[in-house]
């Protein structure tokens, strides 16, 4: 019984932990997105099978964080269904977007940018995110 609990209580940290860094994305806050982030954390963001970005550590997070915070005037990403399995947790995500500039692949600024996405967050024993993989 006690294992239990002990399972319940990591899985709601960790989604708690996820809900955070969700809510700092919203309000482009990148300080409180890295808060729970290993040092050596692995972002990859997967559009269409293939990877697209690649980042690892902090300081690479933060720096590409940052930069990324020009690519639209506002962003949102939506929570729609959380699956915990082992140390990860596998989230389906509504995400809503206005460019703020003109991309390559077409969309201009001032375009409504709308997808349909996961997110996999990979913890570490100490409950610090260790991998990070958007897929759209």
């Amino acid at each position: 019984m006690q294992k239990i609990k002990t399972i319940r209580k990591t899985r709601k940290m960790k989604e708690e932990i996820i809900q955070e860094y969700i809510n700092a994305y919203n309000s482009k806050d990148v300080n409180k997105m890295i808060e729970n982030l290993s040092d050596d954390v692995l972002f990859e963001n997967i559009s269409n099978h293939e990877v697209t970005l690649s980042i690892q550590g902090k300081d690479a997070f933060r720096e590409q964080a940052i930069t990324a915070l020009s690519y639209f005037s506002t962003r949102k990403q939506t929570i729609l269904k959380t699956r915990p399995n082992g140390n990860s947790v596998e989230i389906d995500i509504d995400y809503e977007a206005i460019a703020a500039m003109d991309f390559p692949n077409g969309i201009k600024k001032g375009d409504k940018v709308k997808l349909k996405g996961k997110s996999i967050f990979e913890f570490s024993q100490n409950g610090k995110i260790v991998k990070l993989t958007d897929i759209s």
